[in-house]
């Protein structure tokens, strides 16, 4: 059963937010390069698991999330350290559901962040928490109910159907 945000009382409070011990160095010049911004400057290697045995597999992982650098480094601020204030500044959104605000403060810039989350509907646009800038908006999302479709369950023999 999903909670309003009443249903606990925290308190809004401010934490500050590094970059990674791991996180690439970025370069002012890298932030004016508009084909940088396509890249990956996280991960620009697929791992082992991302579609091994692929002729094309190193374009296919540049594909899979383009505009990365562009959302966490030219317009996000995750390569800076900042501070993030509200009432769950680690997280993206309030862990009981409903509406969440955020505030990321770099220098004198504020960075808002807007999330709501209900069974069936996920929201959010902002700055996350890691500093990032991102817009998600899902409609109609339903958790697993562990119950599987005609598809994955057994016909009426007790076997498994097979694919073609």
């Amino acid at each position: 059963m999903v909670h309003t945000n009443a249903a606990e009382c925290v308190s809004w409070h401010t934490v500050q937010i590094r970059p990674g011990p791991h996180a690439p160095k970025i370069h002012f010049y890298n932030k004016l390069n508009p084909i940088w911004w396509l890249k990956n400057s996280d991960d620009p290697v697929p791992p082992d698991w991302y579609r091994p045995n692929e002729k094309h597999r190193r374009m296919m992982w540049s594909f899979r999330n383009p505009l990365h650098n562009f959302h966490f480094y030219v317009v996000g601020v995750a390569d800076k350290t900042f501070y993030r204030s509200g009432k769950y500044p680690k997280l993206n959104s309030d862990p009981h559901g409903g509406w969440d605000f955020e505030a990321a403060r770099y220098k004198f810039i504020w960075l808002p962040f807007v999330s709501y989350h209900r069974e069936n509907m996920d929201f959010y646009f902002g700055w996350r928490n890691h500093g990032n800038f991102g817009i998600k908006m899902n409609f109609g999302s339903k958790k697993d109910t562990g119950k599987k479709t005609d598809v994955e369950s057994k016909d009426d023999r007790g076997s498994s159907p097979t694919k073609e």
